[in-house]
Order: structure tokens, then sequence, then C-alpha cells
């Protein structure tokens, strides 16, 4: 059974850091491609960055170039995103996707709140 576990949000200032994770488990995590999404207060869920494999190749949304990195440990099964120079637009749930051609699956969220 395919289990995505987003940990790591919270409440952080302006400016500040944060390192978020998704842990994998139930499936061949080597074979996926890892997506990190977020999903704000009445906003439509949008896709934050991407982490492919085999390659690693990453792919990352306009609005966050520059402030994020995705990578992932294929020991450990997690991915991890990491994002910096938060604003208050970067607050929202922010989801693990795992894909395999039209397979996906997405894991409960984890929530990052920006605010002074």
């Amino acid at each position: 059974q395919v289990q995505l576990v987003e940990s790591g949000g919270g409440l952080v200032q302006p400016g500040g850091s944060l390192r978020l994770s998704c842990a994998a488990s139930g499936f061949t995590f080597s074979m996926y491609t890892m997506s990190w999404y977020r999903q704000a207060p009445g906003k439509e869920r949008e896709l934050v960055a991407s982490i492919s494999n085999p390659g690693g190749s990453t792919t990352y949304a306009d609005s966050t170039k520059g402030r994020i990195t995705i990578s992932r440990d294929s020991a450990k099964n997690t991915v991890y995103l990491q994002r910096n120079s938060l604003t208050p637009a970067d607050a929202a749930v922010y989801h693990c996707r795992a894909r395999l051609g039209f397979s996906h699956s997405w894991g409960p969220g984890t929530q990052v709140t920006v605010s002074s």
C-alpha cells in the first residue's frame, strides 16, 4: 500500500526557511517521479517542484525559482523540499505526490504558515 507522509511544516517568519520531508513506503521509490504541490485556502492545488528518476532532473514553478530546492534520498525513500526567503504568499498546505505513468498517490499534506 502506497503511503506518503509529509512533515516539517510550521510557523515561520517572513524571510525564513523550512525544509519539508516526505517519507514514502509501499512502492519502489526509485522508479517514481516525486513532486511537491501546494494549496492555499480558496485556491487550486499548484505544482511547486518536481524531481524525476532516474536522472534526478528537476522542475520548479516560476514563482519559487531561486528560493527552492527539491532533492531525494533513495536510501531513505524520502523527498525533501528546501524553502528559503519565505513570504506570506508561500503559506499553504504542501502535499507530496508520487507518480509513475498514469498512477499517482498523494500525501495528506503539511501546513506552512508565514507570519510575523
